[in-house]
């Protein structure tokens, strides 16, 4: 039996440095998993008494299994590059083929002439689709299909502005009882906030701050792009205020005595401006005006210390039309859009799948993984979630090869071989002794 014992660890060191050669081969394939070679040994027959001598018959190769440690992660120039930090796989199928479905640690994708998300097998990576009224991703998996067009702009219907008024500064004189937004001496500080229209035209929302008689009290004026807002009733007709801030003894603000004033009526809570857009030819709900819009003007967090006049942060939801600049992926998957006006926005969200066991999956070549029953089902969901493991944009996982084990393991196989070739040899020699007995 020493012949089959030898050919048969010929066979299984062979295979041994066939494994090894195609680890070293794929040493720099983006998302490749390093193989072992599983042996085990072959008896002619199995007895169940304790006393059996029987020798073996020799090895062979029980499995050849991927491991699926984690690779080292580079960073590169494309910003549709991924690579996935943790478990999990991306989901990629055939166009029009939403059952052919494969799975990848391959994060090389870059987009068709279609706006498809695709490998460099033109196989399209699936995730969610991101609702345009929530910005949220979910629904059913499906292909990732990136805008290719800018956005409209957007009418400005809010505005904040977090500040601080001077407690110290004094209530105008009795010589400038009147607002006038062009005399300085009318009113105790000014700001303003960048506002937009339906077109997308910038415009300059300026709000004046006037201290009152009354402790603790300012009155709110407001102008857009120089004209008084509200608009005057004619000719010399003096400006209204169009809110009242009030604060509490200890600087901070009295929400319940701060809101809209119409009439000289106070109306607690956020200001409602009516601001003329007089570029404007569309209405804006709720209004029907195409002439001005409704915004709201809220001052949450403003204070009244001893100290001066200043603005730390100033807000508002509107924004000029811009052109698509390009793309993003975020550590949970959401695949942003970037705009030249500044604006990110949620495009779609790249999914991931895990299996319960992973090298029961059946490798199919161009860094391609197919489920099988040994494997289980694929288990679907954001990255970030679950047991899986977040993303990384810009970035490649590399092969987890240790091309210095897979070296060393090299050296081994070969010493192996060699000794199997020598068992060969060794009963051939006793061969031919018993053969020339005489």
């Amino acid at each position: 039996m020493g012949f089959q014992q030898g050919i048969s660890g010929l066979n299984a060191a062979s295979r041994n440095l066939e494994v090894i050669g195609n680890n070293i081969a794929n040493a720099n394939t983006v998302g490749a998993k390093t193989s072992r070679a599983e042996f085990s040994d072959v008896y002619a027959n199995v007895a169940y008494n304790a006393g059996n001598t029987s020798a073996g018959v020799g090895v062979r190769v029980q499995s050849v299994t991927q491991q699926f440690t984690q690779g080292g992660i580079r960073t590169t120039e494309n910003p549709l590059d991924v690579a996935i930090n943790g478990r999990g796989f991306f989901r990629v199928a055939q166009p029009g083929v939403s059952t052919d479905v494969a799975y990848t640690r391959n994060g090389q994708f870059q987009l068709d002439s279609a706006g498809y998300v695709v490998t460099n097998q033109g196989l399209r990576l699936q995730g969610y689709q991101v609702d345009a009224a929530t910005g949220k991703a979910g629904g059913i998996v499906g292909d990732i299909l990136l805008p290719a067009q800018g956005i409209g702009p957007r009418v400005t219907s809010s505005a904040a502005l977090r500040m601080n008024l001077d407690a110290r500064a004094a209530a105008p004189t009795a010589a400038t009882p009147a607002f006038n937004l062009t005399d300085p001496k009318s009113y105790t500080s000014a700001t303003s906030v960048a506002t937009y229209d339906q077109q997308g035209n910038q415009q300059v929302l300026s709000v004046y701050f006037r201290k009152t008689a009354v402790a603790n009290e300012w009155e709110v004026y407001a102008a857009h792009d120089g004209v008084p807002v509200p608009a005057l009733s004619g000719a010399g007709a003096q400006q209204d205020p169009v809110g009242r801030i009030t604060f509490k003894a200890d600087g901070t603000l009295d929400a319940a005595n701060t809101g809209s004033l119409s009439g000289g009526t106070l109306t607690a809570g956020d200001m409602s401006l009516a601001i003329p857009f007089a570029a404007s030819t569309l209405p804006v709900a709720p209004s029907a005006s195409t002439t001005s819009a409704p915004v709201t003007l809220s001052f949450t967090g403003a204070t009244q210390f001893g100290s001066a006049f200043g603005v730390t942060e100033a807000t508002q939801d509107g924004y000029a039309p811009g052109q698509l600049a390009g793309f993003g992926i975020g550590a949970n998957g959401m695949v942003e859009a970037r705009y030249s006006n500044g604006k990110t926005l949620n495009a779609a969200q790249i999914a991931l799948a895990d299996f319960r066991n992973e090298q029961g999956l059946a490798p199919a070549g161009g860094n391609l993984w197919h489920e099988t029953p040994v494997s289980g089902q694929a288990a679907v969901s954001a990255p970030g979630t679950a047991n899986l493991g977040a993303l990384q944009g810009g970035a490649l996982e590399e092969s987890n090869v240790d091309l210095t084990q897979q070296l060393v393991d090299m050296i081994s196989a070969q010493r192996n071989y060699q000794a199997n070739a020598q068992t060969i040899k060794t009963m051939d020699q006793m061969l031919s002794t018993l053969v020339n007995l005489r």
